[in-house]
This record gives structure tokens, C-alpha cells and sequence, in this order.
């Protein structure tokens, strides 16, 4: 009898380290496995996306063109901002030169006054004939001050590009590119009639 309660003990309290054993195991899978699900799934930015940036960037190159282009550290931009601008002001300051020049002459001429500059010679002598009649004085007002309102616009518009640049700029720097996704110039020789193929390869890779 008492050989049968010590195989029933022996028998039970096995059953029981196993059952326990199986119980702390299980404990420790799903202890683990969120954690490895938590790693896995965590992607790291490269860099802090900062909302305020493109912001700011519109903000400084509408103060002074250029500055947004060195604020997101474009610097070789800063040229060309300034030569684009620039390009447009001298037009306009010259149309402006140009538009008063013949402007003044038309008015002194219907002032009754012959020595405005196309009346007279290289000698300061006046002409029996001016070398601008006062119809072309009137075309040439029209002419420069449509120039002169053309470049003005054209001056406004790449003051505009210069803020919308600097902007869109700032948004494309805080996004990271994928080197899996690639497009690059493609130049082939054709084998059968010995003439050149050109155009763009895209490039994706899963």
C-alpha cells in the first residue's frame, strides 16, 4: 500500500514541475515576443522633420532673395537667385531710361520747342528735318512702356520663384530618397545598324 501512495506522489509531483515548467515557458514567449515585434517594427528617421522649416525658409528669401536658399544650405543657388533678379531689375531701369528719354522729347515738342535731342545735330545745330518724327515718338513711348511693364512683372515673378523655391526646398530636404528607386540617363549602341539609342532607365528594386 504504501509503495502504491509513494508511485502516486512521485507520479503527481512530476506532473505538477511540468505543468509549471510549461506555464513559466509560455510566460516567457510572450514576454519576449512583443519585444521583438516592437524592435522590428521601429524605423528610425534619419533626420528630425521640423514642420516649421519650409516656413521659415519662404519667410527669410521674401526678406532678402537668397537667404532661404542659404538657410537650407543651397548656397550655389544664391547666384543665380541674384543674377535672375538682377537680370530683371537692369531691364526695367533701362525700358524706364528709355521711355522717359523719348517721353520728354514728345513733350517738348508739343511745347512748341525744336531743340530736344532728335532735332538736333552732333553739333548741337537743329535740323531742318528731326531725325524722329513725333508719330515714331509716340510708337517708341508705347514700345518701352510695354517693356517697361513686361520686365517689371517678369522682375515680381522671379522674386515669387525665388520664395517658392526656398520653400519647396525646405519640404524635399526632410524627406528621405530611396536608393531603391533610381532614374539615370541610358545610352545603348544598336548592333544592327550602328546607330545610338538614348533615354532614361527607371530603376526600382523590391
Amino acid at each position: 500500500m504504501i509503495p502504491n501512495k509513494l508511485l502516486f506522489t512521485g507520479i503527481l509531483t512530476c506532473l505538477l514541475c511540468f505543468s509549471s515548467f510549461t506555464q513559466n515557458k509560455k510566460k516567457k514567449q510572450k514576454k519576449e515576443l512583443p519585444k521583438e515585434v516592437v524592435i522590428d517594427s521601429i524605423v528610425k528617421p534619419s533626420k528630425p522633420i521640423n514642420p516649421l522649416s519650409p516656413a521659415k525658409a519662404a519667410f527669410y528669401s521674401a526678406i532678402l532673395p537668397g537667404l532661404g536658399q542659404a538657410y537650407n544650405k543651397k548656397y550655389w543657388k544664391i547666384p543665380i537667385v541674384y543674377g535672375a533678379i538682377g537680370t530683371g531689375v537692369y531691364f526695367y531701369i533701362n525700358n524706364n531710361k528709355e521711355y522717359n528719354r523719348f517721353r520728354d522729347a514728345y513733350k517738348r515738342r508739343l511745347a512748341g520747342f525744336n531743340d530736344d535731342e532728335f532735332s538736333l545735330d552732333s553739333q548741337g545745330n537743329p535740323l531742318t528735318t528731326p531725325r524722329v518724327s513725333t508719330e515714331r515718338l509716340e510708337d517708341a513711348q508705347k514700345f518701352y512702356r510695354r517693356n517697361k511693364e513686361i520686365s517689371l512683372l517678369v522682375t515680381i515673378g522671379l522674386y515669387a520663384l525665388n520664395i517658392i523655391d526656398a520653400n519647396v526646398d525646405a519640404h524635399l530636404l526632410q524627406y528621405n530618397v530611396d536608393e531603391n528607386l533610381s532614374l539615370s540617363p541610358h545610352y545603348e549602341l544598336n548592333q544592327i545598324d550602328a546607330s545610338s539609342n538614348l533615354g532614361l532607365t527607371l530603376n526600382f528594386k523590391f
